[in-house]
């Protein structure tokens, strides 16, 4: 029978190769798989492209990623937020490429990418530095820019409940790139609070189907990134 439950988060990331691109869930801390991108940490891909929200906060989760030099390159809307230092130091210096995405249309390319939908027109962005170098189309006397989907290896996701298939139940807020970024990847990861049996999640109430779904470890109490930023820890653990 199907069983996507694993045993730990080094194993779900044990086969990521150098050079992949990664979609990484997370809205600031809200759905951040902190435990998986640590075992990516310790597992040691590097040359990543990596496409986020943000940029990751003190020097745990992303941004711990990003520190270790294992990140070449960024996509992403907020490189820059209140705790946010090892990103903005390094880009500064030209140690790190940036890709910045309006928030929408980053949402929106990733979707579009796990549709099967190459590209697509949005106003957004239109007569600014971020439609250099980008067709311009007019559609009903208005212009539009051209944006590409975006698609993945990896996806590193959180979600609150899973079962065995892989099916998936966000918390709140915590939601939010989770379901494109599933539909979106090659291999989608998945920490989940809560495993349960077959049949425990109402068929209704499921927001990821399993089948965008490979493998799942559960994490019964994940890191909480706001304690661990504000002790101001360091991963690995200093």
């Amino acid at each position: 029978m199907i069983n996507k439950i694993i045993g730990s988060a080094q194993e779900a990331v044990a086969d990521i190769h150098d050079g992949a691109t990664i979609m990484i869930s997370g809205f600031g801390e809200a759905g951040s798989p902190i435990e998986l991108i640590h075992a990516l940490i310790d597992q040691g891909a590097r040359d990543l492209t990596v496409v986020s929200n943000n940029t990751g906060s003190g020097n745990v989760g992303l941004a711990a990623l990003i520190e270790n030099r294992q990140v070449k390159k960024m996509i992403c809307s907020f490189p820059r937020t209140a705790n946010s230092t090892v990103f903005p130091d390094l880009y500064r210096k030209g140690e790190i490429e940036l890709e910045l995405v309006p928030q929408g249309t980053l949402a929106e390319r990733i979707r579009a990418g796990g549709a099967g939908i190459p590209a697509f027109y949005t106003p957004t962005s239109v007569n600014t530095p971020l439609a250099a170098g980008k067709e311009v189309r007019q559609f009903n006397k208005q212009s539009y820019v051209l944006e590409y989907g975006i698609r993945a290896d990896f996806s590193l996701v959180k979600c609150q409940i899973a079962d065995r298939y892989g099916n998936l139940i966000y918390n709140k807020t915590a939601r939010n790139f989770g379901p494109v970024m599933c539909t979106a990847a090659q291999t989608t990861l998945v920490q989940a609070r809560k495993v349960v049996a077959p049949g425990e999640i109402d068929p209704e109430c499921v927001i990821t189907p399993g089948i965008f779904v490979k493998r799942v470890v559960q994490i019964s109490n994940p890191e909480d990134e706001s304690k661990l930023v504000a002790e101001k820890r360091r991963y690995p653990w200093k």
